[in-house]
């Protein structure tokens, strides 16, 4: 355990990565301040120290943070315009995202009325969430259509929607058991490039 009274670097990613690990082992009932600081190895008062909120604003600030982490890699989309395939950069992206953090933490706000208003209010006040992911796939998107790498008329938004709807909604159902959300992914983007590239 960490020495009482000596800095610890980065204790929110220490505490966050602690939750996911917690969270990976177990119920989202098992997350309890005293279950992260546990895993982390720290003193058991320093979540409520850095969330004086309690569990509630540090599972909002959780996902908040994972949210963010994902519109940032979104966000790298646009600069692969014109390079490798379409379908090869979405695919990229999409993968990406899935992996960027687990259903038990998304759905652990859910969960948690207090934490999950937090979450709302923050998205509402403009915090990176799903919406700024899908701006970054439209934009990407709309680069590709101007290089000719889309036709003309294709509906980027829609098709950003579509992507990222369903990315969401596979990493909200894909527990342990249910098939692996990378292929229909995969055929979805087949599916969503083959209508809009040209030939």
């Amino acid at each position: 355990m960490s020495p009482r009274g000596v800095a610890i670097p980065d204790v929110r990613e220490r505490l966050f990565s602690a939750a996911e690990r917690v969270l990976d082992r177990a119920d989202p009932v098992a997350l309890t301040s005293r279950a992260v600081t546990d895993e982390a190895d720290c003193a058991k008062g320093l979540l409520h120290a850095h969330f004086s909120g309690g569990l509630d604003e540090f599972v909002a600030e959780l996902v908040l943070d994972r949210f963010a982490r994902t519109a940032r890699l979104a966000g790298e989309l646009s600069a692969r315009a014109g390079r490798a395939t379409v379908a090869d950069n979405l695919t990229g992206v999409a993968l990406a995202l899935l992996t960027s953090t687990s259903p038990k933490v998304a759905g652990l706000a859910l969960a948690r009325p207090g934490a999950a208003d937090l979450v709302r209010r923050a998205l509402e006040s403009g915090a990176p969430g799903f919406a700024a992911v899908q701006d970054s796939v439209t934009g990407y998107l709309d680069a590709e259509r101007q290089l000719g790498r889309l036709t003309e008329g294709a509906d980027t938004a829609s098709l950003a929607l579509a992507l990222v709807g369903t990315v969401h909604h596979l990493l909200m159902t894909s527990w342990a058991g249910s098939p692996d959300p990378r292929d229909q992914v995969e055929r979805l983007i087949v599916l969503l490039c083959g209508a809009v590239t040209p030939p």
